[in-house]
């Protein structure tokens, strides 16, 4: 049973894996059990370049900073479990027990995070009921996002990145990463607003 399982490895899920695996010496922390899936092939950073995104150098592919990603958070936080070349296809159950069935296994998890992108060939199925037209996208684009009320589509799942209906940005998404892993260590906390922070003291 994981605590919560992260499904996509693009900016936003990666963003909140990161901050998630950094409060691991919490003590509301110590014991959680974290995955991510870590499925990036159809991410719009394969075909990226950077110089508009603060804190990345200018110039960097998108290609290159998908592949970083996955080993800093390996080198970083050993403990979160990276799941990869597993595509979900269906989610089951409500909150805290919820089935994720992929194209390879499933999984028990409390919590979900959903960050794939908002192409609306998205198909997971038990998610499905919560599409609706992306409000921030172009029309002609046919993006998709899922209802979400700041980042929570029901008890136990939340929605990131463009599919929570932000624009295509590479700091909006990983700001919302960032956001709903806070909001998730908070819940671990009793509802006490909590975030994570590194120090050079």
């Amino acid at each position: 049973m994981f605590d919560v399982l992260i499904i996509g490895g693009g900016v936003s899920g990666m963003s909140c894996a990161l901050v998630l695996g950094s409060a691991k010496n919490k003590a509301f922390v110590t014991d959680k059990k974290i995955g991510i899936f870590t499925h990036q092939k159809n991410s719009s950073l394969q075909e990226a370049i950077f110089y508009n995104a603060y804190g990345i150098t200018p110039g960097k592919l998108g290609s290159d900073l998908l592949l970083e990603s996955t080993k800093d958070l390996a080198s970083s936080y050993p403990h979160i479990a990276q799941i990869e070349n597993e595509k979900v296809a269906k989610i089951e159950g409500s909150y805290p027990d919820f089935t994720i069935t992929t194209n390879k296994n499933s999984y028990k998890t409390k919590n979900i995070v959903i960050g794939i992108g908002s192409a609306n060939t998205f198909d997971i199925e038990g998610l499905m009921q919560y599409i609706e037209p992306h409000k921030k996208a172009l029309p002609e684009k046919q993006r998709i996002q899922l209802k979400n009320d700041d980042h929570k589509v029901a008890d136990g799942i939340y929605v990131i990145g463009t599919l929570a209906g932000w624009r295509s940005q590479l700091a909006i998404a990983a700001g919302s990463g960032a956001a709903v892993a806070t909001d998730i260590l908070t819940l671990w906390n009793n509802g006490v607003q909590t975030h994570a922070h590194d120090s050079i003291r």
